[in-house]
């Protein structure tokens, strides 16, 4: 198995940036560099999976720490955030449901033998949209003279970000089904006595 990757080093290094992100926010009560730092997460969501394709180094251990790495930060982004009353309670329990349930969906159908769900397209964005919105709206909050700025930005993240997320989720439900039956048929097949 590949660990010593070029991706692989983004993914965990965004794994250490989480608990950086809740010192500034929460130690330093400093909103616009935590909401900073949660943005510079947000863009750094694609970098990983594209240069494991083009540099050719994508791996199993990617495949888990990518996923990982984005849901860890965004459920921890968008929890302190709600915990502080920065963005709309609304999009922010949605937001949270969506990664929540996806997450524990993922374990479970491990736990039954699922081969490993690939993220689509359509989570991936998002995703991305999702990373956005939250941290303008934490940067709203702030003082930053753009600050009032960043609110009314967020809304145009938010919503194509929930929308893409949740459609995502529903894909998942058919996807989650294949993986289930080629899981067990791979397991079936590795058990099977050999004539």
């Amino acid at each position: 198995m590949r660990v010593y990757t070029v991706p692989n080093a983004i993914s965990f290094l965004r794994l250490l940036c989480v608990p950086v992100y809740l010192v500034l926010l929460f130690g330093r009560e400093n909103r616009a560099a935590a909401a900073w730092l949660l943005g510079v997460l947000g863009m750094t969501d694609w970098v990983d999976g594209y240069l494991a394709r083009r540099l050719n180094q994508v791996s199993e251990l990617g495949k888990a720490l990518d996923p990982i790495a984005d849901r860890l930060a965004l459920v921890v982004g968008i929890g302190s955030i709600l915990w502080l009353g920065a963005a709309p309670l609304w999009v922010a329990v949605l937001a949270l449901a969506r990664e929540v349930t996806v997450s524990v969906a993922v374990l479970i159908l491990g736990a039954m033998g699922a081969k490993r769900l690939n993220v689509t397209w359509w989570g991936k964005t998002g995703t991305f949209l999702l990373y956005f919105a939250f941290p303008m709206w934490l940067g709203s909050t702030s003082t930053l003279s753009y600050a009032p700025m960043l609110g009314v930005l967020a809304w145009f993240f938010a919503l194509p970000g929930l929308a893409a997320a949740y459609y995502a989720a529903f894909q998942y439900l058919g996807l989650s089904r294949r993986a289930l039956a080629e899981g067990r048929a791979e397991r079936q097949a590795r058990t099977a006595p050999s004539l």
